[in-house]
């Protein structure tokens, strides 16, 4: 199958972005070593493609919220067939038709990008000054020209960290400062990596289904692990494609979580130490501490559900009637009523 289609729809969007920062007056020289206008345009293809996936990102949240609501469900289930791991699997694949649930549905928006980031790839490994297809998806032989000499920091937009003596000459470009350029991109793009997966699992917590917690470790260290070594292929216009993605990621992430707050089971506690270990008794801790009650008197108690949204236990501490001292006190001259041990009381008359 011809992935020629993917190659000018990149190139359109990205010619595109590129002649309306140039119609808005970014500079097509370069400013502080960088040619702007290409590098925002690379930007804007991402904001470009997460509006177009944000129904798909939307039918992800729902579907990991559908996931997490069965949690009690999965754990009934791997106790009763404790063993029997075929009859679990059937089980369970029962419960999400049943309950339409996909567990591979959070990998949907990632799967989805991967034709873009093949096509951006293919693009910009063709940006070689001697290439004699300039004028191939779309582009005209300045505009190749102008992104063949494209540079961050004066690092060509085209190189990577694994790019030949002889593919760097052609470039016109210095090989100590393309590595430094790409080695650093490379780094942010693998914590960045990490961080959207580990942002949203301390959010939800880990998946009891064995399946879903494989997929979820798979996406917090196998691919940022993969990226350590896929990086050195990598230009430097698709790493920044991949950390502009990540970063548009995070946010995305952090205001859905917050407006739609993950569901809190008995087996899903974020937030928490350790996400998922579902260890009972787990919110109990310092409960049997003498004076643990007394932490915090005189402030307003904070509420123990996810976002400040919810009760400590669902319920709220009884409120002490007020005590008048002055009325407990001794009147003067009257008789006490209890004396003291150890002293006999004063005889009358």
């Amino acid at each position: 199958m011809s992935l020629d289609w993917i190659y000018w729809a990149i190139s359109w969007i990205l010619l595109l972005w590129h002649s309306a920062w140039d119609a808005v007056g970014v500079p097509a020289t370069m400013v502080l070593g960088t040619n702007w206008s290409w590098i925002l345009a690379i930007v804007f293809l991402v904001v470009t493609v997460r509006v177009i996936l944000f129904p798909v990102f939307v039918k992800q949240i729902k579907s990991q919220r559908a996931m997490q609501a069965l949690q009690p469900k999965v754990k009934e289930l791997q106790e009763k067939h404790k063993g029997d791991r075929e009859s679990l699997q059937q089980e369970m694949m029962e419960l999400y038709r049943k309950e339409k649930a996909n567990p591979l549905m959070g990998c949907l928006p990632m799967f989805l990008q991967i034709p873009v980031f093949l096509g951006l790839f293919h693009v910009l490994r063709r940006l070689s000054p001697d290439n004699q297809g300039k004028t191939l998806y779309g582009w005209t032989a300045e505009q190749f020209d102008s992104a063949a000499s494209a540079t961050l920091f004066t690092a060509p937009i085209s190189g990577k960290f694994g790019s030949t003596a002889e593919e760097l000459a052609r470039m016109g470009a210095n090989g100590t400062t393309v590595k430094i350029m790409a080695g650093v991109l490379v780094c942010i793009m693998i914590a960045t990596t990490y961080l959207t997966s580990r942002q949203m699992i301390l959010k939800t917590g880990w998946a009891e289904d064995p399946q879903q917690r494989m997929i979820q470790r798979l996406m917090l260290y196998g691919i940022p692990a993969s990226l350590l070594i896929s990086g050195a292929i990598f230009p430097i216009g698709v790493i920044i494609y991949w950390v502009t993605n990540n970063l548009f990621t995070l946010g995305q992430q952090q205001w859905v979580l917050r407006k739609f707050p993950p569901l809190v089971t008995a087996t899903s506690k974020p937030g928490a130490g350790k996400p998922g270990t579902g260890k009972p008794g787990a919110g109990k801790a310092n409960l049997s501490k003498p004076g643990a009650g007394k932490a915090g008197a005189g402030q307003p108690a904070k509420p123990a559900g996810l976002f400040g949204r919810g009760k400590a236990n669902g319920t709220q501490p009884e409120a002490k009637p007020a005590v008048d001292t002055k009325a407990l006190a001794p009147k003067p001259g009257a008789k006490p009523v209890n004396p003291k041990k150890g002293r006999p009381a004063k005889r009358q008359g």
